[in-house]
């Protein structure tokens, strides 16, 4: 055993290192807009809409691998992934600065190019990490999606350093930067060894079978965990800035940058204590219902702005925790039951983030908010938003339902 542990090391690093360097995918385009905005005259809405092409491109990989991954040469894909990403970041770089006339068309194809390797990224990396040999494969799981929030908190916090010094003129070269690290990756996977992983529908379709009522459970769960992760992720920063009247730089580095530490915190703990999974995640979607009700509610800035960064604690198992009570149920489910439950957050990722928005523009823009706005002492854009945070606690809300009616489910079908 510890021969093929020893043999795998270099594999299991080049996971854990590719998970840190995908996250600029997510993390770096949101700090743009507004440069993207003010230089090429692009509307908020078609910024916004990079966000659904990023999402929906995810979640159209994770459909292809769910019914057609014995098809793919899956180590090879793995080792190109890399390369997909530096070409997606490069694209998204040279089109707007270069061909400003098409800034939006480059940075849709970079758009796209990047968010095949995401897609990429969550269905297949999840399972090889699964296939290595280890004593502690629960514990590997919750390190490899920790890294990716640690690695939110190393591109906002090296980007708006770089844009602070060098001024937002020079987004192209931090753009390039990050592209440099995905090759990295492409170098490691390349030269190390990779497993034999399950691609067959055989085992992970006998299962739904015997199990159809668990794994639909399990994409259920992990579809309300992504939501109520990604509505806060999104919408952390523009919520303090508008909401809460803090001031954006404070807004990055106290929200988005602590929300994402306490979902890197959440994610370590779990790997070096975690236990009982199920209870975790429990507890996780009932403290995020709790926070997105006190963000909402509370006519205290610094108590909100607390709950908004405390989710990242809340939500930190709800992805990788349910791939790991997957796991637990279904012994090597294969890779197309990973990219259901991809699909499953994925979507949750997109749906979420989409609703809250549409809450905002509804109730700033209704008459009973402009008569009510004043008695509260806030603005019809500030109550819109307390709306929108009020409205997602119904992602946590119906994840705790899901999760009774889960430990009921898997308590009776180990009685079986």
């Amino acid at each position: 055993m510890k021969d093929s542990l020893k043999g795998f090391a270099r594999t299991k690093r080049a996971c854990f290192y590719t998970y840190l360097a995908m996250s600029s995918i997510f993390s770096l385009p949101p700090l743009l807009f507004v440069t993207f905005r003010e230089t090429y005259g692009i509307s908020y809405t078609l910024l916004g809409t990079l966000v659904l092409i990023n999402f929906c491109t995810q979640l159209v990989i994770d459909l292809i691998f769910s019914f057609f991954s014995k098809y793919f040469n899956i180590k090879l894909t793995i080792r190109i992934m890399p390369l997909l990403t530096s070409l997606g970041l490069t694209v998204y770089a040279l089109v707007p600065t270069f061909f400003p006339e098409y800034a939006y068309v480059g940075l849709v194809a970079g758009t796209v190019l990047f968010s095949v390797a995401a897609g990429l990224c969550e269905v297949l990396l999840s399972p090889l990490v699964a296939a290595l040999p280890s004593e502690t494969p629960e514990k590997d799981m919750s390190t490899l999606h920790s890294l990716y929030a640690y690695g939110v908190v190393m591109v906002v916090l090296v980007s708006t350093a770089f844009l602070k010094i060098f001024t937002t003129a020079s987004w192209m070269y931090l753009t390039l930067f990050w592209a440099v690290l995905p090759l990295i990756s492409f170098v490691l996977f390349s030269t190390s060894p990779m497993p034999d992983m399950n691609l067959s529908h055989e085992a992970s379709k006998g299962k739904v079978k015997k199990k159809n009522k668990g794994m639909i459970l399990c994409i259920l769960c992990i579809f309300f965990g992504s939501a109520a992760e990604n509505a806060m992720t999104n919408w952390i920063s523009g919520y303090m800035e508008n909401a809460l009247k803090i001031s954006k730089v404070t807004g990055d580095i106290l929200g988005m940058a602590l929300f994402a530490v306490l979902l890197g915190v959440g994610r370590t703990a779990y790997a070096k204590y975690g236990k009982n999974i199920t209870s975790v995640l429990l507890f996780g979607m009932a403290g995020s219902l709790v926070f997105y009700l006190v963000a909402g509610l509370s006519p205290n800035a610094v108590i909100a702005m607390l709950a908004c960064i405390l989710m990242g604690l809340a939500t930190s198992m709800l992805w990788p925790g349910t791939l790991i009570l997957m796991e637990e149920q279904f012994p090597n489910p294969g890779v197309a039951a990973y990219a259901l439950m991809a699909a499953g957050g994925d979507f949750g990722g997109s749906i979420a983030p989409q609703m809250l928005g549409a809450v905002v523009d509804a109730v700033s823009q209704s008459k009973w908010a402009a008569s009510l706005a004043p008695s509260l002492s806030v603005t019809t854009e500030q109550l819109g938003m307390k709306a929108g945070m009020l409205t997602a606690a119904i992602f946590p809300l119906l994840g705790v339902i899901v999760l009774i009616i889960i430990a009921k489910t898997f308590k009776k079908q180990k009685k079986i």
